[in-house]
């Protein structure tokens, strides 16, 4: 499976994991000069900005493990830009994850919601 294959199919898993855990999806694929955010959702009183991590093999580490430094760095930024961008008041906010395993048919496997995971530097 390709790489961008692997990326859309673990959007949409997400996406539907999300809606049945009560996420309302408010935007996808979210870019600025700060980067792009995956799902921006509402979540109770938190506006969520999550990062979906999919993988067809684990021969280079977890969905979660390849969230480096510099990728929190901007998704944390993003996260801000969208913030100032759509102004208002301020809500509480947070950055999640959600790791998804694919095997080899595009099924997932595993999936997994990381609350919180992208905390404050």
């Amino acid at each position: 499976m390709k790489r961008r294959n692997t990326g859309d199919l673990g959007e949409k898993f997400a996406r539907d994991f999300l809606k049945k855990r009560g996420y309302r999806i408010v935007e996808t694929n979210y870019r600025c000069p700060r980067g792009e955010i995956d799902i921006i959702a509402r979540h109770k009183e938190s506006l969520v900005f999550i990062e979906v991590r999919s993988k067809a093999s684990l021969r280079f580490g977890s969905p979660e493990e390849s969230i480096t430094f510099a990728k929190r760095s901007h998704l944390r930024a993003a996260a801000q830009y969208y913030l100032q961008d759509k102004g208002g008041e301020l809500p509480e906010w947070r950055i999640d994850v959600v790791a998804i395993e694919l095997d080899g048919n595009g099924k997932a496997s595993r999936i997994e919601l990381i609350e919180n995971a992208v905390g404050e530097e």
